[in-house]
């Protein structure tokens, strides 16, 4: 049965302009769109004054210029990054330049893998490491605002989100976005942590999300829970797949994603691959070889 997910895809935003979202919050938009960005990276500011500054975004030149024009005058004290992928992290290194202030992150690319000896694919921000690793619970505090750090691994192994305590407010990353799912790709993406992630948001009282892409998310417990309910119905399809013989991923992706424009069925294909991982973990999946794309999997015997 289908699930369906109210999303959201109002938003209303003029590229490298600095605009109110709240009364604590401003939100600037790069110019970085994409199918996998929306309309590009939105990077936010927490204060005034004093300020942090969450997610900078990617390395796009108008970007930072119209960032650091629009800040001029005020100080830039936090640097808060939900996760080091391209589009989130590199600007980050020159406002630290501009503004000497530190980075807080929960650590680099695949830093809620590595210790465990996966190995990690390029592609991530390889470059960024924070000043201060950050964990589930910690406080950050600046002047007139406070954030605790909420702990989400799945999107990927390093991605936190942010809480505004004085706003009810979550920064969710990509971890929950408004306008789409989010591509869920092993090693790093682990969709087991994924969906422990969503039931730990499912748990708090927070009022709004503002996701790094697209616009604010009013109602977020429904809205979390239409994400669980579309990644179980996900896995009954990927069971009712292997029960029509459909043994590998990219014969079922266009079976399963039959709204999804073709260009985007690389990334479909590696959320899938998770979700088979996930599958094979809770024992109703079996793949006689190191689960990948180009694997061949078999319902387990009842």
């Amino acid at each position: 049965m289908a699930v369906t997910i109210p999303y959201v895809y109002e938003y209303e935003f003029e590229y490298a302009t600095l605009e109110t979202v709240s009364p604590l919050v401003r939100r600037m938009t790069a110019r970085n769109p994409s199918g996998f960005t929306f309309n590009g990276t939105g990077t936010y500011v927490i204060g005034h004054g004093k300020v942090a500054v969450i997610d900078p975004g990617p390395m796009v030149e108008e970007h930072i210029a119209a960032l650091t024009e629009a800040l001029a005058g005020e100080t830039i004290t936090h640097i808060l990054i939900t996760h080091t992928h391209m589009d989130h992290s590199p600007a980050a290194a020159p406002l630290k330049q501009i503004w000497q202030a530190p980075t807080y992150g929960y650590g680099p690319h695949g830093a809620g893998k590595i210790a465990s000896g996966t190995p990690i694919e390029e592609g991530g921000d390889m470059d960024f490491v924070p000043d201060h690793a950050i964990l589930d619970g910690d406080l950050i505090e600046g002047d007139g605002w406070t954030v605790e750090c909420v702990y989400t691994p799945g999107h990927t192994s390093n991605h936190i989100c942010f809480a505004l305590k004085e706003e009810k407010a979550l920064f969710t990353g990509d971890h929950v976005m408004g306008w789409s799912t989010s591509v869920i790709g092993p090693p790093d993406g682990d969709m087991t942590a994924y969906m422990e992630s969503l039931e730990k948001l499912q748990l708090r009282d927070d009022a709004v999300y503002w996701p790094t892409h697209g616009t604010a998310i009013r109602a977020p417990q429904p809205f979390v829970q239409a994400f669980i309910d579309h990644r179980l119905a996900r896995e009954q399809q990927i069971l009712a797949c292997l029960h029509d013989g459909l043994t590998q991923i990219p014969a079922m992706v266009p079976v399963m994603y039959t709204t999804t424009d073709p260009r985007m069925f690389p990334a479909a294909e590696r959320s899938v691959l998770s979700a088979m991982i996930r599958l094979i973990d809770l024992g109703k999946v079996t793949c006689t070889m190191p689960a990948s794309t180009a694997s061949d999997f078999l319902l387990a015997a009842e």
